[in-house]
C-alpha cells in the first residue's frame, strides 16, 4: 500500500512534534520543508524526512512541492506557524488540495484590515486607529483616550504589544516599535487601540463549529504574558451562547470557516468584544487542553481536513484542564531550575516542561518568550484542577542572577 505524504511547511517549537505524531497515527508520511531543519530537534529524534528550502520564497516552495508530487504524490500541505499559513493556503490552492482561502487568510493576518471588516459587519471591537509615525500615534491616542494598547498591525505571540497608561509609556513604546528595536516583517504600521477591560476568553473553532471556550489570565500590565489558561471557561449558558454567536459572525465577516480558527475576546460591560481573530490553530498548550477537557484532538482533525478526510468533532468527555506558566520575573542568568520531577509526580499533572536550561541568559521581551516553562493538569472539576496546579507549581523553583 502506498503511504500518503503530508508536506509540513516549517515546524513549530511547541506544536511541531504533535503534528508529526498525529500524521503518523493517521498513516501519513510527514515531510518537512524548512529553511533550517536543524532548528527542530524532534525531526532527527523521530527520523522525519526534511528538505532544506527557502520557505520565504514561494517559487522555490512551488518547485519543491511539484517535484515531490511528481515523484511520490502529496496527500496534503499544512503548517503550524502563523508566519507560513498564508503560504500554505496559496500552495493548497495551486495544487488543488483542501485548504483555507488565501485571500481570507491574507486579510485576516493584517490586523487593521481585519478590524475594518469586523466593524463593517457590526461586530463589537475596541475603538482603533492605524499609525505610521509618532505624531499619528500621539494624536490617535488622544482621540481614543488613555489607556491604549499599542501593537504592530501584523504579528503574533503578543510581540510588541503593550498597554500604555500615560503619555510617557506611550512615547517609550512608540520609540521601541518605530525606532528600530522592533523587528518588522512588513512595512511598519502600529495599531492604537482602546483598552477593553474585562475577563479574557478564547474560542477554539474547527470549520464553523465552536469546540470549546477557554479563560486566560495574564501577568500584571503593561505587557500581555499569559499566566494561566483554563478549559472550559466558567460561563453561564447565555454567556457561552453570546461568545459562540459572535465567533460565528466573525467567520462570516472574514470569509473564514475552513479548518481551525481561534478568536480572543474581552468580556466588557457591553458583553463580548473581539480582540483578535487568528485564522489558524492556537499555539501550545491550547490544543492539548482542548483534548484533555473535551476529548477532541484538534491537530488530528485539522490534518484530516488537510488530506480531504471527514473529521469528527464530537466531544468524548467533559473535564477541567488548565495550564499554568512559569514566567521569568527579572532579566539575568538562569542559575538553576528544579522540581520538575516532583511536580510531575503530583496526581493529576499531565505535563511539566521547562523551556530553558541552566546558565541561559534571560532577557524579557514582554511576550511569550518570557515563559520559562509550564505545568498542565486535568481533573473532573475546576477546583480540583486548580489545587493540582498549585501543588505542582509550588514544587518548582528557580534562581535568576541579574546581569552586572
Amino acid at each position: 500500500m502506498t503511504i500518503r505524504k503530508l508536506i509540513l511547511i516549517e515546524g513549530h517549537g511547541r506544536l511541531g512534534l504533535l503534528y508529526v505524531k498525529a500524521a503518523q497515527r493517521l498513516g501519513l508520511h510527514p515531510i518537512m520543508l524548512s529553511a533550517d531543519p536543524t532548528q527542530y530537534d524532534y525531526l532527527a529524534a523521530e527520523g522525519i524526512e526534511a528538505i532544506r528550502v527557502d520557505t520565504d520564497n514561494f517559487d522555490a516552495l512551488l518547485r519543491e512541492c511539484s517535484r515531490l508530487r511528481a515523484t511520490c504524490g502529496i496527500a496534503g500541505i499544512t503548517g503550524a506557524l502563523d508566519s507560513v499559513y498564508r503560504t500554505v493556503a496559496k500552495l493548497c490552492q495551486q495544487f488543488d488540495l483542501p485548504g483555507p482561502n488565501p485571500a481570507s487568510i491574507e486579510r485576516c493576518c493584517d490586523k487593521f484590515a481585519q478590524r475594518q471588516l469586523l466593524l463593517e459587519a457590526g461586530i463589537p471591537i475596541p475603538a482603533y486607529r492605524v499609525a505610521e509615525n509618532a505624531t499619528d500615534v500621539e494624536s490617535s491616542a488622544a482621540e481614543i483616550g488613555l489607556p491604549v494598547v499599542l501593537k504592530p498591525a501584523a504579528g503574533t505571540g503578543s510581540s510588541g504589544v503593550r498597554l500604555c497608561r500615560n503619555v510617557d509609556e506611550l512615547a517609550e513604546h512608540t520609540a521601541h516599535l518605530l525606532g528600530g528595536s522592533h523587528i518588522w516583517r512588513s512595512s511598519p504600521r502600529v495599531l492604537v487601540e482602546e483598552f477593553a477591560q474585562g475577563p479574557h476568553y478564547i474560542a477554539q473553532m474547527m470549520g464553523n463549529e465552536v469546540i470549546g471556550i477557554g479563560a486566560a489570565a495574564f501577568d500584571p500590565p503593561p505587557h500581555f504574558v499569559f499566566r494561566e489558561l483554563n478549559y472550559p471557561a466558567l460561563l453561564s449558558d447565555d454567556e457561552h451562547k453570546r461568545i459562540a454567536d459572535v465567533s460565528q459572525s466573525c467567520l462570516r465577516a472574514l470569509d473564514l470557516g475552513w479548518g481551525p480558527t481561534n478568536i480572543e475576546f474581552r468580556w466588557t460591560k457591553l458583553g463580548p468584544v473581539v480582540i483578535e481573530v487568528n485564522p489558524r490553530l492556537a499555539g501550545a498548550p491550547d490544543p492539548q487542553l482542548v483534548q484533555l477537557a473535551y476529548g477532541v484532538d484538534l491537530i488530528s482533525e485539522h490534518i484530516k481536513l488537510v488530506i480531504g478526510d471527514e473529521c469528527d468533532l464530537s466531544r468524548r468527555h467533559s473535564h477541567s484542564a488548565a495550564a499554568r506558566f512559569l514566567v521569568a520575573d527579572r532579566d539575568g542568568t538562569l542559575d538553576w531550575a528544579d522540581g520538575e520531577s516532583r511536580a510531575a509526580a503530583v496526581p493529576g499533572v499531565v505535563e511539566v516542561k521547562l523551556y530553558v536550561e541552566s546558565k541561559t541568559p534571560i532577557v524579557r521581551k514582554g511576550d511569550y518568550r518570557d515563559m520559562i516553562g509550564r505545568v498542565i493538569a486535568a481533573s473532573p472539576s475546576p477546583i480540583q484542577t486548580n489545587a493540582i496546579l498549585q501543588r505542582a507549581t509550588d514544587s518548582i523553583g528557580w534562581s535568576i542572577t541579574p546581569f552586572p
